[in-house]
């Protein structure tokens, strides 16, 4: 097969969606001279174009000339013209990896969908993730297939948009074997962020879904009980929504990383107590399984996309309603509490991670190729 991605989630800063993109054409291109396939990428942008070459892993082309996404966008989400091989050459499969898909021509049309956060939680996204309300199920009436991250988005796909099952497909996302390798932050990376000896994680945007006042709140109860307890490090992004409310936190006890490469975050997360998520709503939940495969424990909302992750073994995770700030306390209190661990916990906590692949990933997504282009 001749397959071309939308691989513009690669430019610049990669968060999410990124880290998909980058793994998913990684292993496509590993296996595409076993398969036959001809694998491409596109970039939706004019800045960032040059960059795109050096962005695609061995094995996959840069194709396709400098192109504006939110002129495209507003173009394709008006009419069914141009078709995107105008802009990409001849190709058999257009896999749009990031909720929107031009209109495919002659192409079969795959379309990811990583969540429904713009219905679920409108006022926590972007004015631009809120016109995917129009966008998304526009991609979808084009696809051929729909791929999901969990099969709670799935299921959320079927109930929302009547989709038939046989178009759906969730293709679970994968750990990098440098995870389960990582080690504590070295001195120098401590000195630099100011950690204390000991902290839990967040790692994510900062942005209001994550629900960092909540969490912020039951840190503050925390420090109540526990003067000692663990620091908070915050690991990612400025976001966006209101700045985020220090008020009442000891000095230092709550550090901001901003952005980080990938191999700082892992040792980050490899040096935590645990790894805190207390999201209210998500297509995956990557950062609760990276933990895991660091040997990290996890304390998150329960969401059944969270429990679908990192299941329900309590040595792997401690599952709390979603909102209940006394709930995280108290959690936090305990790993605060917690006595050293033996190998076993950790062990398992592998163990359940190596459950998820990159490679099952680009393996999954492949197939999903070959039913579009039979449709």
């Amino acid at each position: 097969m001749r397959v071309t991605l939308d691989v513009t989630p690669l430019i610049g800063p990669r968060t999410g969606v990124g880290r998909y993109v980058a793994a998913l054409v990684r292993e496509l291109g590993r296996a595409s001279a076993a398969a036959g396939d001809d694998v491409a990428g596109i970039a939706f942008t004019i800045r960032g174009r040059r960059q795109l070459p050096a962005a695609l892993p061995a094995g996959t082309r840069a194709v396709g000339p400098p192109a504006p996404a939110r002129v495209t966008n507003r173009v394709w989400g008006r009419v069914d013209w141009p078709p995107v091989g105008l802009l990409t050459g001849p190709t058999d499969v257009f896999h749009a990896t990031n909720f929107v898909l031009p209109p495919p021509g002659r192409a079969a049309g795959v379309v990811t969908v990583h969540d429904l956060s713009f219905l679920r939680s409108p006022s926590t996204v972007t004015p631009a993730a809120r016109a995917y309300r129009h966008l998304v199920p526009l991609s979808i009436r084009r696809a051929a297939m729909v791929l999901t991250p969990s099969a709670a988005v799935a299921d959320e796909l079927r109930e929302t948009y009547a989709l038939p099952a046989d178009r759906i497909q969730v293709t679970p996302l994968g750990v990098d074997p440098e995870w389960y390798e990582a080690t504590p932050p070295d001195p120098e990376l401590r000195r630099r962020l100011g950690l204390p000896e000991r902290y839990f994680v967040f790692v994510g945007n900062l942005e209001p879904r994550k629900n960092l006042p909540l969490l912020l709140d039951a840190y503050r109860d925390v420090l109540a009980v526990r003067p000692d307890a663990p620091g908070l490090l915050l690991v990612g992004p400025p976001g966006w929504g209101p700045a985020l409310d220090l008020s009442g936190l000891p000095p230092g006890r709550v550090v901001f990383s901003g952005y980080r490469e990938d191999h700082e975050v892992q040792a980050l997360v490899a040096g935590a107590s645990a790894l805190v998520y207390p999201t209210g709503y998500e297509g995956f939940g990557l950062p609760p399984l990276e933990a895991l495969a660091c040997g990290v424990p996890v304390v998150a909302s329960d969401l059944p996309v969270i429990r679908e992750v990192v299941g329900t073994d309590p040595r792997c995770a401690t599952l709390l309603p979603a909102g209940d700030v006394d709930a995280l306390a108290a959690a936090l209190v305990a790993r605060s509490d917690a006595s050293a661990e033996g190998p076993g916990p950790a062990a398992t906590r592998q163990a359940r991670a190596r459950l998820f692949t990159w490679t099952a990933t680009a393996t999954i997504t492949r197939a999903a190729y070959a039913r579009a282009v039979s449709r």
